[in-house]
């Protein structure tokens, strides 16, 4: 991808490592914001494939059956820890991990690619076809900020990683291997925030969804909720 970002190195060992991961973005402001741009663009894309092809939002709950998903949601459903602790484990070890990190760790991007792909399908997924799927959607669009600036960091991160593998120089050294070092430290630093988050999108999803979504239903939709 044809970025073009700042022969600055990575990240400076003067600063406090508190500030390393803001320095980090900072220096690579334009990936950043471009990978901003596509990731939550291919969602609303997948939303928009949802709402123009109801089939596809059927296949994707058929899919979410099959595999067992649905299953384990329902069954740690009514306790918001649990149910927190379960979306924090998924979208770090499927997402983060899975998707976005390891693949970049043996071929440069791959994590790229497979994180596009996810994002339209979870946009088609959030099409909701009952009222109070709808109404569930208004605290949910926040989770969906919230995770996605995650995977955000992660990406940055994976693209930091191959450019580095690759274009060594542009870390300020010389061999692949040394620029394949760089990039993972720069995983390190952007994994700290991107955690945070992580976190607290899981929190807000849990409890929003079993305390929130109720409420709000009833004060939107009335008799009908």
């Amino acid at each position: 991808m044809p970025f073009r970002t700042s022969m600055v190195p990575v990240a400076s060992s003067a600063l406090p490592f508190w500030r390393r991961p803001g320095h980090l973005i900072r220096t690579n402001a334009r990936a950043y914001v471009l990978l901003n741009v596509a990731a939550y663009s291919l969602v609303l894309v997948g939303f928009a494939l949802g709402l123009l092809f109801p089939e596809l939002n059927t296949a994707r709950a058929d899919a979410l059956e099959s595999d067992g998903t649905a299953d384990l949601v329902r069954s740690v459903v009514s306790s918001a820890p649990l149910f927190a602790l379960l979306i924090f484990a998924v979208n770090l070890f499927r997402l983060s991990l899975a998707t976005i990190v390891l693949p970049s760790l043996l071929v440069p991007f791959a994590g790229l690619a497979l994180f596009g792909w996810w994002a339209v399908e979870t946009g088609v997924t959030l099409v909701q076809t009952t009222a109070v799927g709808w109404v569930a959607l208004i605290p949910h669009a926040l989770t969906v900020l919230i995770e996605l600036q995650a995977y955000v960091l992660f990406l940055l991160g994976a693209w930091i990683l191959g450019r580095s593998w690759l274009r060594p120089r542009s870390v300020g050294v010389q061999r692949h291997r040394d620029g394949y070092v760089r990039g993972l430290e720069s995983i390190g630093l952007l994994a700290v925030p991107a955690l945070i988050l992580l976190v607290v999108g899981a929190i807000w999803e849990a409890y929003s969804l079993l305390y929130l979504v109720h409420p709000l239903s009833q004060w939107l939709l009335g008799g009908a909720a």
